[in-house]
């Protein structure tokens, strides 16, 4: 799927990519505004990620910047993203924007050539983008939606305390999830817990092992991987008919039928990675812009249709326990 958004911002300071001059309205040769094109380039379309891209997209309109932007959708096929970032490198983008792990990691590939910015990214330093989170050592940035496994997981067990078993769902080509899953272990070894693993490699093996999880655990955990997350309608319908608690890594997809989560808000992952973005046209060094890790001022986010048809009537109680809940339907 291929979008071209264009932008055409109305400009009161226009920066060179080097920065301003002396009279603060830096103008290209000829007394033209100076123009920039920014590609984004995301995995898959849902919820989560193109709250991210449009959030993204509206901060760049809100600044005074003149921004083409081009927009590719690889529509999770991984293969599909070198093709897309190598269009962006014959574009001549000023900026590549990643979104989600696997489109990040092909992105940096092309880092030495054009600045690239990564956004919903698990483990930037476990995914090879980045050395050091404080002062990223290339020519890429960005910000990075870490899973709370801990915080998730108390949660399931605050609201299930008879829980002996966690499924795990996800793609063990997602080098986010099978960073979670290593969280997922360490957790489980520390509560006595057991972990069953259910992995899938595309969308049409969710629903046998989302089935087999069913059949083998007390509750599901599916993080924020890319291919569980485009077969939430099929996940959520498995597990709400057998009144199987799904817990999951985002709140986009408590939105599409899981039970709860602790989490951010994606729209300010995306505000954040726009002002990344900006800082780079207007001639900061991505090396020298930290990577935004959103671990701080989270909610639990809860799905009331799918409490209510589980058999869950707690949510009084977690509003007790907990300082901000957010109520989705």
């Amino acid at each position: 799927m291929k979008k071209l958004l264009c932008l055409g911002l109305s400009l009161v300071c226009v920066f060179s990519l080097f920065g301003c001059d002396s009279s603060d309205d830096k103008e290209s040769t000829g007394g033209e505004k100076e123009k920039f094109k920014v590609g984004i380039v995301q995995i898959v379309e849902h919820p989560s990620l193109d709250t991210i891209r449009e959030a993204t997209v509206k901060e760049l309109e809100a600044s005074d910047l003149d921004v083409e932007i081009l927009y590719e959708n690889a529509s999770n096929d991984q293969s599909l993203l070198s093709t897309i970032c190598q269009k962006f490198k014959d574009e001549d983008v000023d900026v590549i924007v990643a979104i989600a792990t696997p489109s990040a990691m092909a992105a940096a590939n092309f880092s030495d050539d054009i600045p690239v910015v990564f956004s919903a990214v698990s483990d930037p330093v476990g995914a090879g983008l980045v050395k050091d989170l404080e002062k990223p050592d290339g020519n890429i940035t960005g910000t990075s939606d870490e899973i709370q496994v801990d915080l998730i997981l108390d949660l399931a067990v605050e609201m299930y305390p008879e829980t002996k078993t966690i499924g795990f769902l996800y793609n063990s080509g997602e080098a986010n999830s099978v960073s979670n899953l290593e969280k997922v272990k360490d957790y489980a070894s520390k509560n006595n817990l057991e972990v069953v693993e259910a992995a899938v490699t595309n969308t049409g093996e969710v629903q046998t092992a989302t089935q087999t999880l069913i059949d083998k655990t007390d509750v599901i955990f599916a993080p924020n991987d890319n291919t569980v997350a485009s077969a939430m309608d099929i996940v959520s319908s498995l597990t709400t008919e057998s009144k199987t608690p799904l817990f999951v890594g985002a709140d986009s997809m408590v939105g599409d039928g899981g039970l709860a989560t602790v989490g951010i808000n994606y729209e300010d992952l995306g505000t954040s990675t726009g002002d990344m973005v900006i800082k780079i046209l207007n001639g900061t060094s991505p090396s020298d812009i930290p990577v935004k890790v959103f671990k701080e001022d989270l909610s639990v986010y809860i799905n009331t249709t799918v409490a209510k048809a589980i058999g869950f009537d707690g949510i009084d109680n977690l509003k007790e326990q907990h300082e901000d809940v957010v109520e989705v339907e």
